[in-house]
């Protein structure tokens, strides 16, 4: 059996699954956005691709799959989906349709699908960078406070609150300095031209992972963040599993879910929300058609009745793309959590201090420095990376994130004052 994942270049995911389909018994071949025109520079067969084109991407890996058959594909990143979606459809796959693929990845699509089926949604709009008043007059088309949002990128980068004219004129230059840079310039042209604004929404922020099969919703974890996630910016840190939210409140964070993902079309494959709770409802922020990213999916195991053994969550998104059922999975019993680790500075990494104290600290599962040297880093809203990620285990989510948040403040990381980009 073959499986296709469609993977970035800068995703941290690709070798987690590659250790899981050996151990599924699966043959796994990659599809990633890298320069065609090289001879494949990473030595590991991938096919290259451009996502932000997914009929022409999904194409390219259909006259693939002519001469080698694929029996299912996984979709990692936000930019995937879609060509994913085109695929399966044409080689009779399960998965999402491509129009649900498509809704997931557009903000403002998303959000008049959620509004029509009657779930609480932020007022939003979106306005283009170039040509309009409101930057200038600091006038928010959704009044204060609000969060501005580019719409060519995902997780937190780039989304900045206001609550307050100035602030808003600030954030919208600082959010169009960003779209203009280099980096960004001539990549998704069209979702760089335009920034969405949107109230802001209060509350209690959590992130539900979980899968579709054939259209029946499976939730696997319910994470809580603990860090206020208030702004300006919406650095994410750590996630710790089960939730320690009310049992009837999570109920109704597993109707909301299911109610959007039906709204959305969503039919087969994993799936990540992003949830607000407060006194006015349950708030779907974000599905997104693909399983939880960067390393974090470290942080889940999964039991299956009558086996000893631990399954990953790549185990069972693998299983899923082949059509097998993946119902009598079960998230262990211990809690455990995720801290991705923020840049307080940013700068050139040179390396990392206290990593052999941070490991000894009870509780700690692993520690992943994703960082290389020479590598320069930069905070958000700016900045799109972490510089690793600590793992950790125990019989209680409180155990959990004491021994997250002991470890980290044992780690000092050296940074090189970087240049200044030109």
């Amino acid at each position: 059996m073959r499986v296709m994942l469609l993977t970035t270049t800068t995703g941290y995911q690709a070798k987690r699954f590659a250790a899981a389909a050996e151990r599924v018994g699966v043959d796994l071949v990659f599809g990633s956005d890298r320069c065609h025109v090289l001879n494949d520079p990473w030595r590991d067969g991938a096919l290259p691709l451009q996502f932000e084109h997914p009929e022409e991407a999904a194409a390219r890996i259909i006259e693939y799959a002519k001469s080698r058959e694929i029996h299912g594909v996984v979709a990692t990143g936000d930019s995937t989906p879609p060509t994913a979606a085109r695929v399966c459809r044409a080689l009779r796959l399960p998965f999402h349709s491509p129009d649900a693929a498509d809704v997931c990845r557009d903000k403002s699509r998303s959000r008049e699908r959620l509004q029509s089926a009657g779930l609480p949604v932020p007022a939003f709009i979106q306005i283009p960078i170039t040509g309009n008043e409101a930057p200038a007059s600091g006038e928010s088309p959704v009044g204060f406070p609000c969060v501005l949002k580019p719409l060519a990128f995902s997780a937190s980068r780039g989304v900045i609150r206001a609550n307050t004219p100035d602030e808003f004129r600030q954030a919208f230059q600082r959010i169009r300095a960003i779209l203009r840079s280099p980096e960004i310039c001539g990549a998704n042209e069209a979702e760089s031209e335009f920034i969405q604004i949107e109230s802001y929404v209060e509350g209690t922020e959590i992130a539900v992972e979980g899968v579709l099969e054939r259209g029946e919703l499976q939730i696997l974890a319910i994470f809580d963040k603990p860090d206020p996630l208030e702004g300006p910016c919406f650095e994410e840190t750590i996630y710790v599993t089960p939730s320690r939210l009310q049992t009837e409140i999570q109920g109704r964070v597993a109707e909301t879910v299911v109610r959007a993902t039906k709204a959305l079309g969503l039919y087969h494959g994993p799936l990540h929300a992003e949830i607000r709770i407060n006194a006015r409802g349950v708030w779907p922020l974000e599905v997104a058609a693909r399983p939880i990213g960067g390393l974090c999916a470290q942080a889940l195991r999964f039991e299956r009745h009558g086996q000893s053994a631990k399954a990953s969550l790549e185990e069972l998104i693998l299983r899923l793309a082949l059509g097998e059922a993946v119902r009598d999975f079960r998230r262990e019993e211990l809690a455990s959590g995720v801290m991705m680790i923020p840049i307080g500075e940013g700068g050139v990494f040179e390396e990392t201090e206290g990593a052999d104290e941070a490991r000894a600290v009870a509780g700690i599962d692993d520690i992943a420095i994703t960082a290389s040297p020479g590598q320069r880093f930069v905070p958000l809203p700016e900045g799109s990376s972490y510089l690793g990620f600590i793992f950790a285990r125990g019989d209680s989510p409180e155990f959990v994130e004491r021994a997250l948040r002991t470890a980290h403040s044992k780690l000092r990381f050296r940074m090189a004052a970087a240049l200044p980009v030109i």
